[in-house]
């Protein structure tokens, strides 16, 4: 037990120093407009260098820290809430190598080393989720893995087109051969690689499933590793989104994944899941506003998104392990009256997800909405970014409507209490994060104001949505008896937008299980069939005949078979006369 507290206070100090030093070298690195490139050739191939590139700019410096520090904490989270576990020591090694894949993904502007980090993300990803080793976690895993391994493919497939180019360093090409073949073809392989990593239509099924995974990964995984890898990688090749098909493809599937995720969760009661799709909405509103040209801006989000959604996990995992592993929100209630700390961090971080004024979320998510107004956009896109803003406020209201007013709707003799004082350091720490992160980062990122002249009407769009959605997700869960019962008439809409718009269905057993079911016909026919009748075991039969052969004539019974030749020609002849 000692070793493992040691373990994980040697690794929360380590990461939490190595996070601050890598963020002021960042917020430094800004400041001076410095980049720094360190290569190591590894092996050279066909006038065609593999090389060990390490780049480290604002972005990749900043990106670092925060990812560094968000897991520091719930590393020191992880003490109390893995406290129980035997193999915490596993649990944290495995931790350690998610991160150090997400560092090897973050610095790397070569398209090999990222491969590298971006397999070791699905690897660790894939045992992180089967943690718990029942059915479910091990189903959630195959399709997590299964899932990602098609944007592995991707990324392959990039890297063997980039060798018509002389090197894999993407950051040479970007703006030279932006218009070329070559380049297009290396971006949709990129997009796609991108949409399977950050769950984007129609690879999204497989993020609410990786919930099976502990809470702790849960908050590092949905801030600022796994599935913000995609949108980092877009980021890096945004020039070959700009001005074309992809970024008009990009934007649509973003925004209906934003709009599906959202509406989604209103009929959600799983509190993970809740928080896994307000995930998913919030990548969708990073990808498009990607696909419009805006990188600093997605990246901005994605800074302040990760403060407050590790946040959101780690209330929710302080609520589970208080009420004894139960995450359904319909039995939960009054919890404002027993854990008011976890309360008061749960409504915080809630309030900066929908983006209530000067938190972390207001400062990103008020400027894309602005810049979406500004731009030239079509209706559809338009409307989905705001209907989906509103969903967003319309399920964070509801869940705390369910958790928090009321009455505690389980047990009467309950365990509730604030009394996790290490889980607790944790969630203080990144609330104030969440509160102060946002205006640290725009005075830091935007040092010039952005001055956005727009009508009052769109000016005040943002608001007045969230303050129309508030109200529609208030009104609906409290009238939750007669709202269930217009559910249960409207079966068929309710299963289907719970459901993912049944994009689980078609990824486990059309998408998933018909290559598997393939693949094992295939397998028995030709690669242990015939394959194998014409091929080694063939061989092999064919090989032992005549050897047996070789060995008879080998053992000198040479007058045994003269023998038996002449008994045969006795028998011919006499055949013969008669």
């Amino acid at each position: 037990m000692l070793k493992s507290l040691s373990i994980c206070l040697v690794s929360f100090f380590v990461l939490f120093i190595s996070s601050l030093v890598s963020v002021i070298m960042g917020f430094y690195f800004v400041s001076q407009d410095w980049v720094i490139f360190i290569e190591w050739e590894v092996l050279a191939l066909n006038s065609s260098s593999i090389v060990m590139t390490f780049l480290f700019d604002w972005m990749s410096l900043i990106f670092m820290g925060f990812v560094l520090f968000i897991s520091s904490l719930v590393i020191f989270y992880s003490r109390e809430y893995m406290g129980g576990d035997f193999d915490i020591n596993r649990f944290i090694l495995l931790v350690l190598m998610f991160v150090l894949s997400m560092m090897f993904l973050i610095i790397s502007p070569n398209l090999i080393s990222i491969l590298l980090g971006w397999d070791g993300l699905g690897l660790v990803s894939y045992l992180l989720v089967i943690y718990y080793q029942n059915v479910k976690s091990y189903n959630a895993g195959m399709l997590t893995a299964l899932s990602n391994r098609i944007g592995d493919v991707a990324l392959l497939l990039a890297i063997a087109w980039m060798l018509n180019f002389g090197s894999w360093n993407y950051v040479y090409y970007l703006e030279a051969a932006a218009g070329s073949l070559e380049m297009k073809v290396v971006g949709a392989l990129v997009v796609l690689a991108a949409m399977t990593k950050s769950a984007q239509i129609p690879f999204s099924s497989w993020l609410p499933a990786a919930m099976a995974a502990p809470t702790p990964v849960s908050a590092l995984v949905h801030s600022s590793t796994l599935v913000t890898a995609g949108v980092y990688l877009l980021i890096r090749f945004n020039a070959l989104l700009v001005g074309n098909w992809l970024g008009s493809f990009l934007l649509l599937f973003a925004g209906l994944t934003m709009f599906m995720a959202g509406l989604g969760a209103n009929f959600e009661f799983d509190l993970k899941k809740i928080i896994a799709l307000s995930t998913l909405s919030q990548l969708g509103l990073m990808m498009s506003i990607l696909a419009m040209g805006f990188p600093t801006l997605a990246f901005f989000h994605l800074l302040t998104h990760a403060l407050f959604k590790a946040l959101l996990f780690m209330c929710a995992g302080a609520i589970i392990h208080n009420m004894k592993d139960s995450q359904d929100i319909r039995f939960m209630g009054g919890l404002v009256k027993q854990m008011p700390l976890t309360a008061a961090c749960l409504n915080l971080s809630n309030l900066a997800l929908c983006g209530a004024p000067f938190l972390a979320g207001f400062y990103s998510k008020d400027l894309i909405l602005e810049i979406v107004s500004l731009n030239y956009i079509n209706n559809l896109s338009f409307v989905l970014y705001f209907f989906s803003t509103g969903l967003t406020v319309c399920y964070s209201l509801r869940l705390v409507y369910f958790s928090m007013s009321g009455d505690f709707y389980s047990s009467a003799l309950h365990p509730l209490n604030d009394e996790g004082w290490t889980m607790l350091r944790g969630m203080l720490t990144l609330m104030v994060m969440a509160v102060l992160g946002g205006s640290m980062l725009s005075w830091v990122l935007f040092p010039t104001p952005s001055m956005i002249c727009l009508p009052l009407y769109l000016k005040m769009m943002a608001l007045n949505v969230s303050i129309l959605g508030g109200w529609v997700g208030y009104e609906l869960a409290k009238f939750s008896l007669s709202y269930d019962l217009v559910s249960l008439k409207m079966s068929f809409f309710s299963s289907f937008v719970g459901s993912m718009w049944f994009l689980p269905f078609i990824s486990t057993y059309g998408v998933s299980s018909m290559p598997l079911l393939v693949g094992g016909k295939v397998l028995k026919s030709f690669d242990q069939g015939w394959s194998e009748y014409c091929g080694a075991q063939g061989s092999y039969q064919v090989f032992v005949n005549w050897s047996r052969w070789n060995q008879g004539w080998q053992n000198n019974d040479l007058k045994t078979y003269l023998i038996g030749f002449f008994l045969w020609v006795i028998v011919l002849l006499i055949l013969t006369f008669l």
